[in-house]
């Protein structure tokens, strides 16, 4: 093969849950921070809102990236880096989580040799280093291989896959300081800005897993049922998001978050369609077609807290473990939960665990090529 005027970094384009982008090795990246996201930058074609000179699918949800390295930390096998970019922005976060990724963690880590196949299912600790978060995921690997065929379905991706099972083991607090960062269960508050009147509403801070903050969607005077489409095309609407999320982020203690990816915003309704309740998520500036794995996990937690925005809208399951079914754009989402009651917490109870359904594929091996100019790395 002849020489490139680039440099070529090795990765395979995966979809995890209802995302897709690239991963790599975390060797296979320059060490240094700010030469990484330059790298990730170019090989996804940002800034530009078509990504066309990248890897890039021109939408926030397909403008993702996913870091893997065989970890250091007792107990677990697999480290994992999200990075948020955006098509149109030079940004590379890596501060919040992403459970769909998540997904892909195993099976390109298994597809690289990074792990080996364990018998039918194999099973591999993974800590993500944006949150520190920890969680258990599962997949397919009868006859020794990432199986990708199956029967589970998911909303938001096309056709059925084998199941990806994630398990997180302790989400609360993962970018906060706790689940309810404000300390209550339920705030107040009276949202001021530039081109509307101000109003009053009530919110539910919280993060389990997912920095959220949760309003009735008649609380800005819209059903919670509208499109995708109506939903971005309301600039009144997404104004008065903007200007609630810039002031609650004070009360959460996540200081300026205008450059920020979080907290997501998401509005609810009663459901429509069996689920335990409707709602519409802003991630933070674009509507979500579906709703994100740690968020949906994050509104189910707030469905079974006494007293949050969500009581009295939410129809929720009797007994300790609830299967919480959210409904979203695209369809629903099931998260598993197991409580038990804590009488000294907001909410009076305890979420001791949060699983999920996921699945994944392999879409493509090779590699990002990126300008020499950029970054050559040095021969060993």
């Amino acid at each position: 093969m002849k020489p490139s005027s680039q440099t070529a970094v090795p990765c395979m384009l995966m979809r995890g849950g209802t995302s897709k982008g690239p991963f790599y090795k975390a060797d296979d990246l320059p060490s240094d921070t700010a030469l990484r996201d330059k790298v990730l930058l170019a090989a996804m074609g940002s800034p530009d809102k078509r990504q066309i000179d990248g890897l890039g699918g021109a939408h926030p949800l397909t403008s993702k990236v996913g870091i893997v390295s065989q970890s250091s930390v007792p107990g677990v096998a697999l480290d994992f880096l999200f990075a948020q970019l955006q098509p149109d922005k030079d940004t590379v976060d890596t501060t919040p989580n992403c459970g769909n990724m998540l997904a892909a963690v195993v099976p390109f880590a298994l597809e690289t040799g990074m792990v080996k196949a364990q018998g039918d299912q194999s099973t591999y600790r993974v800590l993500t280093l944006n949150t520190n978060m920890q969680c258990d995921i599962t997949v397919d690997t009868r006859g020794g291989l990432v199986q990708y065929e199956g029967n589970a379905r998911i909303d938001g991706a096309p056709g059925t896959s084998a199941p990806v099972v994630i398990n997180f083991l302790d989400t609360a607090g993962s970018v906060c300081s706790g689940l309810l960062p404000t300390g209550k269960v339920k705030d107040t508050l009276t949202v001021t800005g530039q081109g509307f009147t101000p109003f009053t509403l009530d919110v539910t801070c919280i993060d389990n897993g997912m920095p959220l903050v949760i309003f009735k969607a008649s609380d800005v005077g819209r059903t919670g049922y509208e499109s995708v489409a109506e939903m971005n095309a309301d600039t009144d609407l997404k104004t008065k998001i903007e200007a609630l999320r810039i002031q609650v982020s004070l009360l959460m203690g996540l200081g300026d978050v205008s450059q920020k990816n979080y907290p997501k915003m998401t509005l609810i309704a009663p459901p429509q369609n069996g689920g335990a309740l409707s709602t519409r998520s802003f991630i933070p500036h674009v509507c979500h077609d579906a709703i994100g794995v740690l968020a949906a996990v994050t509104v189910g937690t707030a469905c079974v807290l006494e007293g949050s925005v969500c009581d009295g809208i939410a129809v929720m399951p009797e007994g300790a473990t609830k299967n919480v079914s959210v409904e979203h754009p695209t369809g629903e989402f099931s998260v598993a939960l197991q409580t038990e009651p804590a009488p000294h917490l907001p909410g009076g109870q305890h979420v001791k665990q949060a699983a999920l359904l996921r699945t994944a594929r392999l879409l493509m091996r090779g590699e990002a090529m990126v300008p020499a100019s950029l970054w050559t790395p040095a021969v060993a």
